[in-house]
């Protein structure tokens, strides 16, 4: 690895300004030059400093998926800050949330400095060399701040230049905010090959139509590409390759998407907490290993872990990582950072197995394991399943306790376009296919999957949703 500098993503991004060619654009219409955005940089980091900033000190970033967003992230790094990304449209109890855990003093939005007026937050050492504070959501709803290095995250976009290969004459295409860590290192990747970023504020298939037609990359989760397969009218004819990640990408739209365009799939997977992109299915092994993660990227290690003992090939276990690349921890938690690594194995909570071809796949979250009248059954299994119907889209099923069996499976599905769904027939389709305790117990027809705020499938929903629907009875 390279062994960059303190700053290093200050340094990455202010060269690859300096060296852009083009304009970093959004759907919505807004253009941001490259002089532009280092001149409003110059402007964050001045009014920083007039403030006396310390180093290290957490300040909040509003982020609308903006081009000036690249800006205001890059003044708060040459400031010496550390960037603590929110959303525009978070709520005040959201941000509140936030800022007794980060302690951040100021807000930039743009070229706008807000003071919340509290005291300087005291020296971290865990926040030395940080670049940002990524807040993720806990089962508790309660936010985590996941603390990012500016070294790790330099080296891990080193190992991602080398394995998507991006090029300088690329369009790339990101409905994803950049308040995820997904969102970002795709950002900083593209700016540092001089491709042309085309940011999209909110996500819609109709918003992105128009750019769709001249993007060669496309970055996003798999909930984002169901909804886009489901409008007939998109075309993709200078689409090339397409980065997949936050949730499970089903065989059924792997091959969806690869019918739309000729493309390059990368599907990857991978934890803020990790670095991200931990593992990667590519090219080179598809079609064989769809429905798999494929194998580690470089530097990362991993492990099957099941009652304290590493697992056999074919057993299913907690997937844990180790990798160069991860967080320095969780912001003043740590006990939550001690209890969440292994003898330096980040535990993901996900459970996972290895096949024979030597690939990764994943069986479901732990905590999403379903106990159906005693037995145990992985709610991804029947999602891929149904998935496979030639009628319906997109599935995700979760478990809802019962009184009788312990909990039922629930299943939202989503019907192709125009199509109706007969629930007796396709019980019947489910049952020729696998065991009859697997099937769901109650059908929830949507048009789409419920999904959170990164756009990723939310599996808690069709819990809520299953109790919503009991209370209207």
């Amino acid at each position: 690895m390279s062994g960059v500098p303190d700053g290093a993503l200050a340094g990455i991004l202010l060269e690859a300004l300096n060296s852009l060619r083009q304009a970093v654009d959004s759907t919505s219409g807004e253009k941001e030059h490259p002089g532009s955005l280092l001149m409003l940089a110059e402007r964050v980091r001045l009014a920083l400093a007039g403030l006396d900033i310390a180093p290290n000190e957490p300040v909040h970033v509003v982020i609308g998926n903006r081009p000036s967003d690249l800006g205001a992230l890059l003044g708060v790094w040459q400031a010496g800050a550390v960037a603590v990304p929110i959303h525009v449209s978070a709520a005040a109890s959201t941000v509140e949330r936030v800022q007794r855990t980060s302690r951040a003093r100021f807000s930039i939005d743009g070229g706008r400095l807000e003071a919340f007026g509290q005291a300087a937050p005291p020296d971290r050492a865990l926040l030395v060399d940080a670049a940002l504070v990524i807040f993720t959501s806990g089962s508790t709803g309660e936010p985590k701040g996941v603390v990012v290095g500016h070294r790790r995250l330099a080296d891990k976009l080193a190992v991602l230049n080398s394995l998507l290969k991006l090029r300088s004459d690329d369009v790339v295409l990101l409905p994803l905010q950049l308040t995820f860590i997904f969102g970002l290192w795709v950002s900083l990747l593209a700016l540092m090959k001089g491709a042309r970023l085309v940011l999209m504020r909110k996500f819609t298939s109709e918003a992105m139509k128009s750019d769709l037609a001249e993007a060669s990359v496309l970055a996003g989760v798999p909930t984002m590409f169901r909804t886009l397969l489901s409008n007939p009218s998109v075309a993709a004819p200078k689409l090339r390759s397409v980065l997949s990640g936050g949730e499970v990408l089903s065989p059924a739209l792997a091959r969806a998407i690869v019918r739309l365009a000729p493309v390059e799939m990368h599907d990857l997977y991978g934890l803020t907490e990790t670095g991200s992109c931990d593992f990667c299915l590519g090219p080179a092994d598809q079609p064989q290993g769809f429905g798999t993660i494929g194998r580690p990227t470089e530097h990362v290690v991993f492990r099957l872990v099941r009652d304290g003992r590493t697992v056999a090939a074919g057993e299913a276990g907690e997937l844990q990582i180790r990798t160069p690349f991860g967080m320095a921890g969780y912001l003043d938690n740590p006990q939550l950072t001690a209890a969440s690594f292994d003898g330096g194995y980040f535990r993901t909570g996900d459970v996972a197995r290895l096949t024979a071809a030597g690939y990764v796949e994943l069986v479901g979250r732990a905590n999403d394991i379903i106990s159906r009248g005693g037995n145990k059954i992985a709610p991804l299994e029947i999602d891929n399943l149904l998935a496979e119907h030639p009628d319906i889209a997109a599935a995700l099923c979760a478990g809802v306790p019962d009184e009788r069996l312990g909990e039922v499976i629930h299943a939202v599905i989503v019907p192709r376009t125009g199509v109706g769904i007969d629930t007796a027939g396709l019980r019947d389709w489910l049952v020729a296919r696998t065991e009859r305790f697997k099937v769901p117990d109650v059908f929830h027809i949507r048009d789409a999957l419920p999904s959170g705020s990164s756009g990723k499938a939310d599996r808690r929903a069709v819990v809520r949703l299953a109790a919503n629907a009991a209370d209207r009875r």
